[in-house]
């Protein structure tokens, strides 16, 4: 069973010699207890390519010390990580594996350098003798394990921040350290400068070790053939999760590099200043958000599911606004892939907003109408759903499909298949796009108004909310280049959508009622609270029809269009 926990800590260049400053009264610490030292020995894992640590991720196996076993590392923010932890155990456990492996995609884990450390620890502890924090000095030998077997020493002090302890010590006791000529270390972490002191060959790393999967294969090909083994197995990995990327028709999509070919020479002049760079960086940005999401959603974190649904929406949303920026013969396929990926996904999200929904309407009703086991219903309803539900996303993120859809993504970035268009200025490209998503927002719109209520008018507002969705999402794809006409177009967009939203949650909630309804009918009970529920859901509806032509006048008021041309 894996554990959680919260390290936030700093770290400090030292010497073999360096003296630790008196640390009593800075921020309530009154007294400094030693407690020995300790022997650590710490082996790190990785891809031979290093995808790990090019992410900011360390995973290790040490012995020695209170919390010997298996510890992986994701960043949170400067000098605050997530460490979670497992026992110890020969091999690399399943869960840990799992959590790396939007980023590993089938490649094995290698072992990449031993650091072996003698540790000095002391207790920084209040007027209770309660722990506020751990200073430790260590002493650090590292040797690398791949090929090249380069070696590097160092001592550095770490200030690791107690369960529960106020942050706002860190930065009296660093203070301390700084007037005593004790700097801020320049590696952000031991692992990041192992790997910058015992880079074979010339040195790829930049700053404090930073590495990047292409850098490695680079220096990896330059420093002998063992090497160079290895980062063709990575390539070879990867190849065979793009190979296995098929849509859900059976066909094989087109690779994306390959099919870039007649454009790829576009990209490679792209600079800030013309429209296709824009588009690249926010697709980016969604690759990115899907792949670091992975393990939230493995690990059940909250909003995770939604957040990673978002951002496969966000980018399938972007390849059909910005079609004419980057090519949809190539991203079509793809598009599709992220469809899939949505939907499963879709499925846990889906079910967690309904059963959110149908306890805020049970919570509104008086006791008296509360007739029947309406809330334990409902409990063994969403436990049971949701239990299924998290099966179906994990297992989701477990298959080839997935792990080749990742793998696509990166090689469409890497080469994107971009048009003419792509070189344009993006004040001049960008907003022909959002308003194309605008007209067909409009027309959905005025469609849906024209049609009596009822099923037909049902179907043509959730039509319309998908338009609403992605004139939103190109609205805010466009802000950092358009600022504040994009800004509050994506705004205005945003307010239909929830309009039309929560007129298609009304419309499922119904479904979701009249399934209760029946199971608690058959189990002999009273279904009155259903249907009263039911009745409410179709009063939402027509409130939400009735208020759809005063929302969207004010958001398509005229000036918009104006406002976004510049």
């Amino acid at each position: 069973m894996a554990e959680t926990k919260r390290e936030i800590e700093r770290k400090y260049e030292a010497t073999p010699d360096t003296e630790i400053p008196d640390l009593t009264g800075a921020a309530g610490i009154a007294g400094v207890v030693g407690k020995g030292v300790t022997e650590l020995d710490a082996v790190y894992y990785d891809t031979p390519g290093l995808r790990l640590a090019a992410d900011k991720i360390t995973l290790r196996r040490r012995t020695g010390g209170e919390d010997e076993g298996w510890h992986l590392k994701f960043p949170v923010a400067t000098g605050i990580r997530e460490e979670i932890h497992a026992p110890l155990a020969d091999t690399v456990p399943r869960v840990l594996a799992g959590l790396v492996r939007s980023r590993t995609r089938g490649t094995p884990l290698v072992p990449v350098v031993r650091l072996r450390s003698s540790r000095d620890v002391r207790h920084l502890v209040d007027g209770q003798g309660r722990l506020l924090a751990e200073l430790s000095l260590d002493t650090v030998h590292a040797e690398r394990l791949t090929p090249g077997n380069g070696t590097a020493g160092w001592t550095e002090i770490e200030v690791e921040l107690a369960d529960g302890a106020d942050p706002a010590l860190l930065g009296p006791v660093g203070k301390r350290l700084r007037k005593a000529g004790i700097r801020p270390a320049s590696s952000p972490s031991k692992l990041a400068r192992a790997l910058a002191e015992t880079e074979p060959g010339p040195a790829t790393a930049t700053g404090a070790g930073a590495v990047s999967v292409a850098a490695r294969r680079k220096s990896t090909a330059a420093a002998g053939p063992a090497d160079t083994a290895a980062a063709h197995a990575e390539e070879q990995a990867s190849s065979r999760h793009a190979d296995a990327f098929a849509p859900a028709g059976g066909a094989r999509a087109p690779k994306a590099p390959e099919a870039a070919k007649s454009v790829r020479h576009r990209g490679a002049r792209l600079g800030s200043g013309q429209a296709g760079e824009h588009v690249l960086a926010y697709l980016r940005e969604q690759r990115d958000a899907i792949v670091a999401l992975d393990p939230a959603v493995r690990r059940d974190l909250p909003d995770s599911v939604h957040q990673m649904r978002v951002a496969t929406r966000r980018m399938r949303s972007a390849f059909k606004s910005f079609r004419k920026i980057v090519d949809r013969s190539v991203t079509d396929p793809v598009g599709e892939e992220l469809k899939w990926l949505a939907g499963e996904l879709g499925t846990a999200r889906d079910q967690e907003v309904m059963a959110e929904r149908l306890r805020g309407r049970l919570d509104e009703l008086p006791h008296r109408l509360l007739l029947g086991p309406v809330r334990s219903r409902l409990r063994i309803w969403a436990t049971s759903h949701r239990a299924d539900a998290r099966r179906r996303s994990i297992a989701v993120l477990d298959t080839e499909r997935y792990l080749g859809l990742l793998d696509t993504l990166d090689a469409l970035l890497d080469e994107p298949p971009l048009l003419p268009a792509a070189e344009a200025k993006p004040e001049v490209a960008l907003p022909k796009a959002v308003l194309k998503d605008y007209d067909r927002l409009a027309a959905r719109v005025e469609h849906a108004l024209g049609l009596p209520a009822g099923h037909d008018r049902d179907l043509a507002m959730h039509d319309a909310r998908k338009a609403a969705k992605r004139a939103r999402y190109s609205g805010e794809a466009v802000t950092p280049v358009l600022g504040k006409p994009a800004k509050r177009f994506a705004k205005r967009m945003k307010a239909v959508q929830t309009v039309l939203g929560d007129h298609q949650d009304s419309v499922v909630a119904r479904e979701t009622l009249r399934d209760l309804a029946v199971q608690a009918h058959a189990a002999g009970e009273s279904a009155f609270t259903w249907g009263l529920l039911f009745g409410r859901e179709e009063a939402t509806a027509a409130d939400r029809e009735r208020e759809l032509p005063e929302v969207w006048a004010e958001a398509s008021r005229p000036g918009l269009r104006a406002a976004l041309e510049g």
